[in-house]
């Protein structure tokens, strides 16, 4: 079976999820980056791909550096590389027999540079949708096992519990 990498355009991301955008435009971008890793950590769970969220720092003064976060590798690229030039760079990398590559972006000059390296492209608005679905089916998921536990229960009448009450003070004795 193929390992599937997904790789996130962060910025562009949280520009096409409207929640995300509207934390970005209040002035709120650190929020913003939390809570993209948050919920794209919950759907890595669930989905079991690796996934790589990739922010741009092109801007910002420092190294690149690559850390784990919420059990997502977090990359931040250095201050003379855009994110699109260094996603580009590792799709082409990691895209193999072995590995299907797939990037998260709405930008479609990005999306053509992906499809000739042999990656796979999932606009902003899909990976949403994505997203959603895998928080209905977790939901469902983990209602269905509580349901379950309760249904697994067993209830005992008086006679029973007075019954299993003497037993218990029996082998106690013992």
């Amino acid at each position: 079976m193929k390992k599937e990498l997904l790789i996130v355009d962060a910025y562009n991301i949280i520009g096409s999820w409207q929640h995300l955008n509207q934390m970005k435009l209040a002035n709120q971008l650190p929020e913003a980056r939390d809570e993209l890793l948050k919920e794209l950590s919950e759907y890595q769970k669930y989905s079991g791909k690796e996934i790589i969220v990739v922010f741009d720092a092109m801007y910002v003064p420092g190294l690149a550096k690559s850390s784990k976060q919420k059990n997502l590798e977090v990359v931040w690229t250095s201050k003379n590389e855009t994110a699109d030039s260094y996603i580009e760079k590792l799709a082409a990398r990691e895209q193999s027999l072995f590995t299907q590559v797939e990037v998260a972006t709405s930008d479609h000059a990005e999306q053509w540079t992906i499809f000739s390296a042999g990656a796979l492209r999932v606009s902003g608005q899909d990976l949403l949708r994505d997203v959603k679905l895998a928080k209905k089916e977790i939901k469902r998921i983990t209602k269905n096992y509580h349901q379950e536990k309760v249904k697994n229960r067993i209830s005992f009448n008086d006679q029973q519990m007075k019954n299993l009450s003497e037993l218990r003070d029996k082998l106690s004795k013992n």
